[in-house]
């Protein structure tokens, strides 16, 4: 009888599944308008607003097409910058400024290259830093993460947009974000680190908000610094270096050691120097983790948004911390 229930229950999670990704097709999300109360799980109006958000560089990190903090955060943001109370809910006014920014669909087909399938992958990453700097390099998993990395989306819902497709097959057309930023803004004169929001922005010489991205930002027993700073420079496919004095909780060894380059290394795809001894602004492996865990003092960005930034800046380029910083007791150091 139990087996009988596991089966049953197996079979309707996989039609619950289908019926969701069936909800999830192009013309449905892309045609999606906004509606009055709280969507519960994976929603075409939610993933089309991230979609929009992200593509209007007011990051909502990791898309997902759920409610989130980093979503509320982003729709904050962007109410602000556009003259609306900033109360992190879509509303019939966010949402009419929203789909103003853009007209073009938020879901569109892809073709699978042999380039996103071939590699070379590093398929099993240790979860301890001295391990990692036996590796050669920190490359992606496999193609479904970069995949889902380029496009700014979660694994998970890569597969629904996909039902019963490869995302491992040359030729094979998916269904995925567009999410084509455009070129970087012009006229960037400081870069702001708020630690009580947890966000990065990017500002004009009028204050005016040109980028706005959710960041994990220092700890308490770790925080990131005070005060101004500036950029020094831009490591593209940097490599990490450990030194013994940052006394990391779990790592063992007293020597120092250096992990090799590569998107699942430790500080991402790229790293921003700032003239703070030590203290940059960098990509992450765990893009799912922004702005919901603290950092070991630096400030860390999914590897896109850190990519993005990393387009806007130059040496010399003013960075400013706001110091203050709200803590909740589920939120913890990773």
């Amino acid at each position: 009888m139990i087996r009988l229930l596991l089966v049953f229950a197996a079979t309707l999670a996989l039609a619950c599944g289908v019926a969701c990704a069936a909800k999830l097709d192009p013309a449905t999300v892309n045609q999606a308008q906004f509606t009055v109360g709280e969507p519960k799980g994976v929603d075409p109006t939610l993933l089309k607003a991230q979609i929009l958000l992200d593509r209007a560089r007011f990051s909502p990190g990791l898309i997902d097409g759920r409610l989130s903090q980093n979503f509320a955060k982003a729709v904050a943001a962007f109410q602000a910058a556009n003259g609306l109370p900033p109360d992190g809910k879509l509303s019939p006014q966010t949402w009419s400024k929203l789909v103003a920014t853009s007209a073009k669909p938020v879901l569109v087909t892809y073709e699978v290259m042999r380039k996103d399938v071939r590699g070379p992958f590093t398929r099993r990453i240790p979860a301890r830093l001295e391990r990692m700097a036996r590796l050669r390099r920190l490359g992606y998993r496999n193609a479904v993460e970069r995949l889902a990395e380029r496009f700014h989306i979660s694994e998970q819902l890569l597969r629904m947009l996909n039902p019963g497709t490869s995302l491992r097959k040359p030729g094979r057309t998916l269904v995925v974000p567009d999410v084509g930023r455009g070129d970087p803004p012009a006229g960037v004169a400081a870069v702001e680190i708020d630690k009580g929001t947890r966000q990065v922005r990017v500002l004009d010489r009028a204050g005016k908000w040109l980028a706005v991205y959710p960041a994990s930002i220092g700890s308490e027993k770790k925080p990131a610094p005070s005060g101004t700073a500036e950029v020094r420079r831009v490591v593209h496919n940097p490599t990490y270096h450990y030194d013994p004095d940052f006394a990391f909780k779990g790592v063992k060894t007293k020597r120092p050691f250096t992990i090799a380059a590569g998107p699942n290394n430790p500080v991402g795809s790229v790293w921003i120097d700032l003239s703070i001894e030590s203290y940059g602004i960098h990509g992450t492996p765990e893009p799912g983790k922004i702005g919901t865990t603290f950092s070991h003092g630096c400030i860390r960005l999914t590897n896109w948004d850190a990519e993005d930034l990393a387009s806007m800046v130059q040496p010399g380029t003013k960075v400013e911390f706001k110091d203050e910083m709200a803590q909740t007791a589920d939120e913890r150091v990773q």
